[in-house]
């Protein structure tokens, strides 16, 4: 069974940075992507790969967020830069074990393993 585990959240002044890591364990996966969620805010989808190596991060973070993978350990990192208060929240990774994802998708019902989450706080 194909576990996620994330790591490397915590607390930073605005304009600060962070590096998400995420490790996939226990089979193969196909597509990863980190989700994040705000309190009494909806999950919503920050960026990620699908099956064939395309990668995509959504408008908020574009220019200030960058994700990699390393398809050979399973693992999917995000560094996170020139944080604002605005992405504070508890960022999710998501990983697809069946069939292969083509164009990165921000729909977590494409996803079918998660993890805890790890907290991010940007304070002002």
């Amino acid at each position: 069974q194909v576990h996620v585990t994330e790591s490397g959240g915590g607390s930073v002044q605005a304009g600060g940075s962070l590096r998400l890591s995420c490790v996939a364990s226990g089979g193969t996966v196909s597509a990863m992507a980190w989700f994040r969620q705000a309190p009494e805010k909806d999950r919503e989808g920050v960026g990620g790969f699908d099956s064939y190596n395309r990668t995509m991060l959504r408008e908020p973070v574009k220019g200030r967020f960058t994700i990699s993978r390393n398809n050979a350990k399973n693992i999917l990192n995000m560094q996170l830069n020139n944080l604002k208060p605005g992405d504070s929240g508890t960022y999710f990774c998501a990983a697809r074990s069946f069939g292969r994802l083509s164009g990165v998708s921000m729909d977590p019902l494409l996803y079918d393993v998660w993890g805890q989450g790890t907290q991010v706080t940007v304070s002002s």
